[in-house]
């Protein structure tokens, strides 16, 4: 890796083993972006890119008519001078005006990287990395502004963002500051997004780009289960194995903004950052903002290889702490066992259950703490329910480590019920407006965690309970949206940073709770899948994938969530069947061959299954021990989709080469039709591998593949709904 300065020419080039990344100083001293894509060669001049031939209506000014902003690519653009196209910031000065222009004054050029304050982003040390910061100023405006660029050794990956500062004695109001602006200089891609809603989030969908705006956003307080803050620009041609694409991924948990706009002269700007709907943020004299982080990946090897890189990078450089890199417990919840009707007498019972079957945690959800018997109340009461836990929090979990099992519990720390002692006691503690009903989500308010006092509050709650109590996870629930967003403790200037210094909000107490307790496995929750993005991963490096927790439509999101997210961060677990979402009732083999490939656990009282049943738990449990480390870090590879077909495949290798793990799965039978191949992926053509007894060549197995009709022999048949396989190869 390096990141190169030629004075002469200009032009900034930041590249490593994989990717390049051009940076240009204009005319007009703004930057222009003169390349991003696979390793070229450095040389002096990239300047013959700067100047694209046009018939520009407007130039930056009579001495420079040969440049146009809107014909060139831009790095960071505004609106209001000679560019039209959707800016990445703006600025409204104490004057009104909202017309910028930051000129480039100095930059400097630092190993490793740096932390952004109050937000989550990826590290690195000196050796993993090099960072650029380029300075920049609008002295008419008294600010400055800092593009920030750290380009990974090991990773076709750039990860930026920007800072603004006031230097002035007045005030200006920022109104829009998205992370990064990306200009190509053509338009042929098509754009993925991952969309849904509860209970089916993270949905692949394919949009062909052209001329206007194509985009996807929140404004649901949260990252959202409709449209996750992910994208992939890809060329038509690029599937899995083949071609060139770009993934942008948000490392942030609130309102967002991605888009893809083309112009009408050929250009396709790429934006993504805070949603500038409902943003303002007021600086002062000497204060500065600075957005959220985006990871920028390349690849031109298929979006397989993109996947991979995302699940690298965010494994060794944005997860951090005890859990890093680290294979996840086997865990039984008891929700779908006992929802809140529950005793110590009962949980005892399901707990030594599983402890039997070879669970390593035993998980105590929702119904636990102050009048929780239903969702109507209790919420934001943060101590025990005597009735329930005579020996509270503490007292339970030591009889569960007694057990031989770790013990963890739920908590919704972001919500309050109206029926509560801290609803009566602090009414103005919610997200409210004066003088107009409140929408109630599940029977609850939103805490405003833009105050410091109502963080500190429940951080005080949750502390005392965990200060004396052998805990060794936690779920983080948020079930709702934001609604009525208006603090009561905030002047009438500064509403519009409600929903930002919420999500900060947020950060600040997981970062509490984690420097408190740092050996707590935390899972995020947010209604299911509500807030899975990377920004959650740096505090939570595992999320509750989803709520609907059916093997068959979990195919599917798994599947969609595997595109920029890693395997290990995908909580996935065995539920009871009938399935308590869709109804259907899977084989309990079908449903951990789904629930493998992710974190693994059980969510079901394991008392209540046969004989028969409970040995195929025992064996399944066994098998995730001796392969967890494998699929939850290995290489992972999608196969088959099943949004094209009636089945779906993927497997996971490891990073010799060496052994790996296939899944196989049925969504739907097919009468009288030959079972076919699977072709394999990811494996080293040379070497013989052994599978369910026979002898393979890799080469054989990636372009030959299996014969899907061996697995006949072993009890499966594509003639059969919900049919599936897990089959372990290795080298001989």
């Amino acid at each position: 890796m390096n990141i190169i300065w030629n004075k002469t020419s200009g032009h900034f080039h930041l590249y490593n083993d994989r990717i390049s990344y051009i940076i240009g100083v204009a005319i007009n001293g703004e930057l222009t972006n003169l390349y991003y894509g696979k390793k070229i060669h450095e040389k002096d001049d990239f300047s013959y890119i700067t100047f694209r031939m046009g018939m520009p209506n407007i130039v930056v000014d009579a001495d420079t008519e040969s440049y146009s902003m809107e014909l060139n690519c831009q790095e960071y653009p505004s609106f209001g001078t000679t560019d039209f196209g959707t800016p990445a910031y703006e600025i409204e000065t104490e004057n009104g005006s909202r017309v910028s222009s930051f000129v480039y004054k100095s930059h400097t050029i630092s190993k490793g990287k740096k932390g952004i304050k109050g937000l989550p982003a990826t590290y690195a040390d000196a050796g993993e990395a090099m960072t650029l910061e380029i300075l920049l100023e609008d002295e008419a405006a008294s600010m400055t502004l800092t593009l920030s660029y750290t380009i990974f050794d090991k990773y076709p990956v750039i990860a930026r963002h920007a800072e603004f500062a006031y230097t002035g004695s007045s005030k200006v109001r920022i109104t829009r500051a998205l992370s990064c602006c990306l200009d190509l200089p053509d338009q042929d891609y098509e754009m993925m997004q991952f969309d849904g809603a509860w209970a089916r989030e993270r949905i692949p969908m394919v949009r062909k780009l052209g001329n206007g705006m194509t985009s996807i956003s929140s404004m649901r307080g949260v990252s959202s289960a409709n449209h996750n803050p992910f994208i992939i620009i890809k060329r038509p041609n690029t599937d899995d194995f083949n071609g060139q694409a770009y993934g942008f991924s948000l490392v942030y948990s609130g309102n967002f903004l991605a888009g893809a706009e083309g112009s009408t002269h050929g250009r396709l700007r790429i934006l993504m950052g805070i949603n500038p709907e409902r943003f303002t943020w007021m600086l002062k004299e000497g204060e500065t903002f600075e957005t959220p982080e985006v990871v920028m990946a390349m690849t031109d090897r298929g979006l397989n290889d993109l996947s991979q890189t995302y699940h690298r990078l965010f494994n060794n450089n944005l997860v951090r702490g005890k859990w890093k890199n680290e294979p996840r417990p086997i865990l039984n919840n008891n929700w779908e066992a006992t929802f809140m009707d529950f005793t110590e007498e009962k949980i005892l019972k399901i707990a030594r259950k599983a402890g039997d079957a070879g669970v390593e945690l035993f998980v105590l959800d929702d119904g636990w703490f102050g009048e929780r018997n239903d969702d109507f109340a209790g919420l934001g009461d943060w101590v025990e329910n005597p009735k329930k836990l005579p020996q509270g929090i503490a007292g339970l979990a030591r009889k569960i480590n007694a057990m031989g099992l770790k013990f963890g519990f739920w908590i919704e720390p972001e919500m309050v019920n109206p029926d509560s002692n801290l609803y009566r006691r602090h009414p103005d503690w919610v997200l409210s407006v004066p003088g107009r009903k409140s929408s109630l989500g599940r029977h609850q308010l939103v805490l405003d965690f833009s105050r410091e006092e109502v963080v500190d509050h429940i951080y005080g709650m949750l502390y005392k309970i965990l200060k004396d109590a052998p805990v060794s996870y936690i779920k983080w629930d948020m079930n709702r949206s934001l609604t009525e967003v208006f603090s009561a403790g905030a002047d009438s200037c500064e509403q519009g940073m409600i929903y930002h210094k919420y999500v900060l909000g947020v950060y600040s107490l997981y970062s509490r709770l984690i420097e408190a307790f740092p050996d707590i496995l935390f899972e995020s929750c947010s209604s299911g899948g509500n807030r899975f993005d990377a920004g959650m991963l740096y505090y939570a490096p595992q999320a509750w994938c989803s709520d609907n927790t059916d093997a068959i439509d979990r195919l599917r999101i798994q599947y969609g969530t595997s595109y920029g997210y890693p395997i290990v961060s995908i909580g996935s677990h065995v539920s009871a069947i009938p399935n308590q979402q869709t109804g259907r009732s899977v084989s309990i083999g079908t449903r951990a061959n789904v629930a493998y490939f992710g974190t693994f656990g059980y969510e079901l009282d394991l008392n209540e299954i046969s004989d028969e049943e409970f040995e195929e738990v025992k064996g399944q449990i066994e098998f995730m021990k001796k392969y967890r480390e494998l699929i939850q870090y290995g290489d992972f590879y999608r196969l088959r989709s099943p949004f094209e077909a009636d089945q779906t495949a993927w497997m996971v290798v490891s990073q010799d080469k060496r052994k790996a793990i296939v899944g196989f799965y049925c969504l739907r039978s097919n009468v009288n039709t030959l079972p076919g191949f699977l072709r394999l992926a990811g494996l080293d053509k040379d070497i013989l591998y052994r599978m369910e007894g026979r002898d393979y060549y890799g080469d054989e197995l990636m372009n030959m593949g299996i014969t899907l009709s061996e697995f006949y022999k072993k009890g499966f048949t594509i003639s059969e709904d919900y049919a599936s396989f897990v089959t372990v190869i290795e080298a001989v």
